[in-house]
C-alpha cells in the first residue's frame, strides 16, 4: 500500500497477524477477519502481517478473525523500536525500510509481533553448542511421497483442475477447542501413518483432547500433538486410529521456486474446507515477523504470494503447478482489521518445513542455529557500492560470531551469497539452518568487504 493511502474509515492502514478463525456456535460467517491494530512506533514504515487463520486466546476468543496481541513496548530509555513495528500510513515514512508485521492465518492464537532490531534480532541467546545435524522427511521411514502428483501440469501450462483433484485428499481442516470457544485452521498429510503438518499457532492453545481433523471426504478423526516449534511456527499432529487410505502430499524443493511461477493454496478459510485459490509467487525470501504473544518471535524469509488466503488457511499447503508442496501458508498482510486478503500472503518454505517436521517426528523438538549477535538495520559501502545489511551491535562472548572474529560495527551484507537487507532478513536466513551447520558471511568493515566462515551453535529455548 502507498504511504499516503488510508482505509475508508480514515484510520491509518496497518497489517496485522490473524489468529485462527473462530466461529460462534459453528455458524460460518463470510466476513473478513478482524484483528486489533497496534499503536504506531516511530521510525519504521507501516503495515503489519497477520495470521490468515489462527485461534485467538483470551479476549476476543469468540470474535471472528485473527487476534494479534499488543506489540512490544519500545525499549526503556529510548533506543530503536522493534523491527517490524511501523508507522501508520499517512505519516512521513522513515528512511527506506520495508519491515512488515504479518498476521498468522490459522487456528489458535497468533498475533502481530515484531523482532527487536537492536538487542535481539532473534539471534542473541544462551550459548549452547551442540552437534545436531539436520534431517529430512525423505530420510524417515514412510514419510512423504516422491512422486509428482500431476506430471502433465507444468509452470508453463498449469492444469489446476487436475492439480486440485490430485492434492485435495492430502489437505485437512483442523478444528481446535480453546479456552472460550473453537478455532479453525488447515493442515497437510505428510505420511500414511496419519502425521500432519500445520502451524504451531493453530494448535498451540488447544485444550486437552481438543483437536479434530476432517479429511477432504468428510471423515472426522481426533488428533494429538506430536511436536511443536514456536521458532518457525510449525507443528506436527497425528490422527488417532488413522485410516489405511490416507494420501500423503508430495514435498517439493522450495529452493527452486521462482518469482512469477503459478501456485495454488488449498485450505479451510473461514471454515470453508477444501477451498483452492490460485496466483503467482510475488517474491521469495521476504522477511516476515510474527508472534503468538509469547516471548517467541517467528522470523521467516517467506514465499510471498498473491493467491487469496484468509483466516483458516493457516497451516495449509501451497502447491506448485505439479502439485508439490512448496510452502505452508501462515500469514497475510492486511490494510485494516476487516480487510481480509489483499493479495499479500506468505508461506513458510517447504525445505524449512521438511527439516523441522522431520525433527519433530523424530524427537518432538527442532534445533535452530545460533550466531550470538544483536543486530540493527544499516548500510555499508565498499568498492564504490553501498548495500543494505545487518549491523552488529553486540556480540556474545564465546559465541560462534565471537569465535569467527566478527566485531561490533561490522555490517553483514550476505550469507552464502544471498543478499541480507537488514537484521530481520539475516535472522530469517539463520533460523532456516540447524545447529552444527556452517555458512559464509560477507562482511563490510572499514570500507572493505571480506568473507567469514561461521559454524552455528544451538539456539536455546530461552534465548528468544
Amino acid at each position: 500500500m502507498h504511504p499516503s493511502e488510508r482505509p475508508e474509515n480514515g484510520q491509518p492502514m496497518r497489517p496485522q497477524t490473524a489468529a485462527p478463525w473462530v466461529a460462534p456456535s459453528g455458524v460460518v460467517q463470510t466476513v473478513a477477519p478482524t484483528a486489533q491494530t497496534t499503536p504506531p512506533l516511530a521510525s519504521y514504515p507501516p503495515v503489519a502481517p497477520q495470521y490468515p487463520y489462527g485461534s485467538p486466546t483470551g479476549q476476543g476468543a469468540n470474535t471472528y478473525g485473527p487476534y494479534p496481541p499488543a506489540p512490544p513496548a519500545p525499549p526503556a530509555g529510548g533506543g530503536e523500536p522493534p523491527l517490524g513495528s511501523e508507522q501508520p500510513v499517512g505519516q512521513t515514512p522513515p528512511p527506506p525500510r520495508r519491515n512488515r508485521l504479518w498476521l498468522p492465518i490459522v487456528s489458535a492464537a497468533a498475533g502481530a509481533a515484531v523482532l527487536a532490531s537492536f538487542g535481539t534480532a532473534g539471534l542473541l541467546g544462551a550459548f549452547e553448542p551442540q552437534n545436531t545435524t539436520s534431517v529430512s522427511l525423505a530420510s524417515l521411514d514412510d514419510t512423504g511421497t516422491s512422486s509428482v502428483p500431476v506430471s502433465s501440469s507444468s509452470a508453463a501450462a498449469p492444469d489446476w483442475e487436475a492439480v486440485a483433484a490430485a492434492v485435495r485428499p492430502s489437505v485437512v481442516a483442523i478444528e481446535v477447542q480453546i479456552q472460550g470457544g473453537t478455532a479453525e485452521g488447515s493442515g497437510v498429510i505428510i505420511d500414511s501413518s496419519g502425521n500432519i503438518v500445520t502451524n504451531n499457532h493453530v494448535v498451540a492453545d488447544a485444550v486437552q483432547g481438543g483437536i479434530t481433523v476432517t479429511l477432504s471426504d468428510g471423515r472426522v478423526y481426533s488428533a494429538t500433538v506430536v511436536g511443536t516449534d514456536p521458532t518457525t511456527d510449525l507443528a506436527v499432529i497425528a490422527l488417532t486410529d488413522p485410516p489405511s487410505d490416507l494420501v500423503p502430499a508430495s514435498i517439493g524443493d522450495s529452493d527452486q521456486v521462482q518469482v512469477g511461477e503459478a501456485v495454488m493454496a488449498v485450505g479451510n478459510p473461514l471454515g470453508l474446507s477444501s477451498t483452492a485459490t490460485t496466483g503467482i509467487v510475488s517474491a521469495i525470501d521476504r522477511p516476515v515477523s510474527t508472534s503468538d504473544g509469547s516471548s517467541t518471535t517467528v522470523v521467516t524469509n517467506a514465499i510471498q504470494i498473491d493467491a487469496a488466503i484468509n483466516p483458516g488457511n493457516s497451516g495449509g499447503p501451497l502447491f506448485n503447478s505439479s502439485g508439490e508442496v512448496i510452502g505452508i501458508t501462515s500469514s497475510i498482510a492486511s490494510l485494516s482489521q476487516s480487510s481480509g486478503s489483499i493479495g499479500l500472503g506468505f508461506a513458510i518454505p517447504s525445505n524449512l518445513v521438511d527439516r523441522v517436521a522431520a525433527e519433530l517426528l523424530d524427537s518432538g523438538t527442532a534445533s535452530h542455529a545460533f550466531l550470538g549477535v544483536s543486530l540493527s538495520d544499516g548500510t555499508a559501502t565498499a568498492d564504490g557500492v553501498t548495500r543494505r545489511g545487518a549491523v552488529i551491535e553486540q556480540i556474545t562472548q564465546g559465541s560462534p560470531a565471537d569465535d569467527a572474529g566478527l566485531q561490533v560495527g561490522d555490517v553483514i551484507v550476505a550469507i552464502d551469497s544471498n543478499p541480507v537487507n537488514g537484521a530481520e532478513s539475516l535472522t530469517g536466513y539463520v533460523r532456516e539452518l540447524a545447529s552444527g551447520q556452517s555458512a559464509t558471511l560477507t562482511v563490510v568493515r572499514g570500507g572493505s568487504a571480506f568473507d567469514v566462515d561461521v559454524t552455528f551453535a544451538a539456539l536455546s529455548s530461552g534465548s528468544q
